[in-house]
């Protein structure tokens, strides 16, 4: 259907409707095919305009495969239109999506474009002789002269200049210069390498990245080179040469500040809390109590100090069980914790035993609790003899105990590694599905999606409370319960309300992103890095592609997410806990700051608002896909072979359009119903009470 078939059909008089269908909005169940992945632009990157792409396929473009650029793509039916002015408007914004997803899929391909970034504003060429900086940054050394070792075009000759934020090359031709930089803060380690055949540049540097690239560069052996290596070396580490990363260099002002996105009292609110059965404590508002945990949680009205006391000192760290989330109707809660210290004795805590009652209690909808453990079984046994475990049914009467069996952060970390070395630098074409299923990576994805599943569905169909937690609580705890929340909470899948899940189920309540990620430390073999943040980032890209009209944010916003996860250029990632960010907001931008100055760029133009609608993804191997967007996006080869940021925003203007006409629909259908009801007042008998209503569930 064509938009302007669609357009001609939504200005249409509402009385011309098809007859109502007793189908109601179906849920997306099924995945759906999604846009080409986008690479992203961030602060300060490197300012060259891609070509812009036509609005609509050129008339050369190849007929769409069968089935390929209809409604059908969407695998589910479109319910008809009913007969109410009201349920209209929602059908026709329905058919707009549909429509929208469906053209930009048929949209054909063009040739693959070079190894650079797009432009932050895509207007301005950069001079060659020019490194662009970002307020605070300084140019701290330049090489003349130096090798870039692609992989995949040949050697390139240009300037390596190394500057307190990045590493930025810019090759030697002046027409079409080729440009790579890299943020300092995705630095992971610097090797040196021996290099041949290269004229003069008879040294050579390699740079791992943890954004899965390593940029080789071959340079003269001088008594002026190795001084970039240092630079680049002290830069890049800063917090083990004793200085202050970047983010606290950084000074650009947005016209939005994005450390006001969360307000804990605003979200807890939202959801209905406080009521009779939960209170907002502020007993760890010095972070006394436990110094991982927010300033605010919310815990059973019912429970006494002296009763706490019991639990702080029988949970991990101290990481009580406190709630994360509550349905709106059943009032079943996600709560999350610790494992207990049972140890090698099976040691039981009354008041422990106690609390989860309360839990219990507090949904009179179900009268048992349902505990999901993050870890193996076996590791759980094993956590025994160190102090640790998990809870004993025989203890605690009407609990249920699931291991969902997720191995830990050091299999994760080593299952990433295996993976860079399948996307980078080179692909074995013949061997590339083997290949990718030996790191065992969409495996542990699917793990996650499907213990989150079996989370959202406990509550939503079993109307049970759950708890949820591994061995701290901070790591895969983080990633179901964020996970579940997505899942039962439409409000989540906004890009408001996505930023808010970040803050309140990652930053607040203690994920070690300082630990897990890295910043500023040159020890890039210490134990404590994983990749846990990106898994949960990429589960949610997963969703993303299958309900590709469920989420008001697109994959930029994830892909730059991720970018500022390493750059350091934001203070939102930074530490390890609340209490260590306690200066940050006052010292660093918000990376919400620059997201939502200008949210056009990462907002999906699919999106529809199913308000109260749960999403269940297909949590198996053969419904996940490599998210080749982020992962593979340093490969020319494996881009999308159009530029597409160009395309989303142009739809979304499109779709600003379209809207606009359904609000002109509305308000005549509004004005039409004024008027239909002035008029029965005048004809109808006094005795007659009332008419159909408008909104008649079939």
């Amino acid at each position: 259907m064509s938009l302007f078939l669609l357009l001609t059909f939504c200005i249409s008089p509402v009385s011309h409707l098809p007859p109502a269908s007793p189908t109601s909005l179906p849920r997306l169940l099924l995945p759906l095919p999604a846009p080409p992945p986008i690479p992203p632009p961030s602060p300060g990157s490197s300012p060259i305009p891609l070509p812009a792409p036509p609005l609509a396929p050129p008339p050369s473009a190849p007929p769409p495969s069968p089935g390929s650029s209809s409604l059908s793509r969407l695998l589910l039916p479109l319910p008809a239109p009913p007969p109410s002015p009201g349920s209209h408007v929602e059908w026709c914004k329905q058919l707009i999506a549909a429509t929208i997803s469906c053209q930009i899929s048929s949209v054909p391909a063009d040739t693959a474009s070079g190894d650079c970034k797009p432009p932050r504003d895509g207007t301005k060429q950069v001079q060659t002789d020019e490194v662009p900086l970002v307020p605070g940054e300084t140019i701290k050394a330049v090489a003349k002269d130096v090798m870039y070792i692609c992989p995949f075009t040949g050697l390139v000759t240009g300037t390596l200049t190394s500057t307190n934020y990045k590493l930025y090359f810019i090759s030697l031709e002046r027409d079409t210069p080729f440009i790579l930089d890299v943020n300092l803060g995705a630095i992971s380690r610097l090797e040196t390498i021996s290099v041949q055949s290269h004229g003069e540049n008879t040294r050579g540097m390699e740079i791992v990245c943890k954004d899965m690239r390593s940029p080789r560069f071959a340079y003269k052996e001088d008594a002026s080179q190795p001084e970039i290596v240092e630079v680049l070396a002290k830069h890049a580490f800063p917090l083990s040469n004793d200085l202050p990363l970047f983010a606290f260099l950084y000074k650009e002002e947005f016209p939005v500040d994005g450390w006001k996105v969360y307000d804990p009292m605003a979200e807890y609110k939202r959801q209905g809390l406080p009521n009779e059965s939960w209170t907002i404590s502020k007993m760890n508002s010095s972070y006394e109590v436990c110094d991982t945990y927010p300033a605010l949680v919310v815990i059973p009205t019912s429970i006494k100090d002296d009763h706490l006391k019991g639990v702080v000192a029988f949970r991990a760290r101290h990481r009580i069980p406190v709630l994360s989330w509550i349905h709106p109707e059943s009032q079943a809660t996600i709560v999350r914790s610790s494992q207990p210290l049972v140890g090698p004795s099976d040691r039981r805590c009354k008041e422990d035993e106690r609390y989860l009652q309360t839990i219990m209690d507090a949904n009179a909808q179900s009268h048992k609790l349902t505990i999901f453990d993050a870890r193996q079984s076996s590791v759980a046994d094993n956590n025994k003899a160190k102090d640790g475990g998990y809870e004993s049914e025989s203890f605690y009467p009407n609990v249920e105990l699931n291991f969902l069996e997720i191995p830990n952060i050091h299999v994760m970390r080593e299952s990433l590694r295996k993976l860079k070395e399948v996307v980078y630098p080179s692909i074995d074409e013949a061997h590339w599905h083997s290949a990718v299923d030996q790191t065992h990576w969409l495996e542990y994805i699917r793990l996650l999606l499907a213990g989150a599943v079996r989370i959202a569905d406990k509550l939503e169909s079993g109307k049970t409370s759950v708890m949820v937690h591994c061995s701290d609580g901070w790591d895969r705890t983080a990633q179901l319960t964020s996970l579940a929340m997505l899942m039962l909470d439409s409000h989540y899948r906004t890009l408001r309300g996505f930023q808010v899940l970040l803050e309140k189920e990652w930053i607040s309540f203690g994920h070690k992103f300082a630990a897990r990620v890295g910043h500023g430390d040159e020890n890039h073999a210490n134990s404590e890095r994983s990749p846990l943040f990106i898994q949960f980032i990429d589960c949610v890209w997963q969703m993303n592609r299958q309900f590709p009209a469920a989420f008001e944010f697109n994959e930029l916003f994830l892909i730059t997410i991720l970018d500022h996860l390493y750059s350091c250029l934001f203070g939102t990632f930074l530490y390890d806990s609340e209490q260590e960010r306690v200066e940050v907001q006052t010292k660093t931008v918000s990376l919400w700051s620059y997201i939502n100055s200008q949210p056009e760029d990462f907002t999906n133009p699919f999106y529809v608002d199913y308000e109260h609608q749960v999403l269940y993804p297909l949590a198996s191997v053969r419904h996940l896909e490599l998210w080749t967007g982020y992962y593979v996006r340093w490969n020319p080869r494996m881009r999308p072979q159009m530029p597409v940021h160009q395309n989303l925003k142009e739809l979304l203007f499109l779709r600003a359009e379209l809207q606009r006409k359904v609000d002109e629909l509305e308000r005549e259908a509004s004005s039409s119903r004024g008027s239909l009801s002035s008029s029965s007042e005048h004809t109808s008998s006094p005795s007659h009470s009332g008419g159909t209503p408008l909104h008649t569930i079939v």
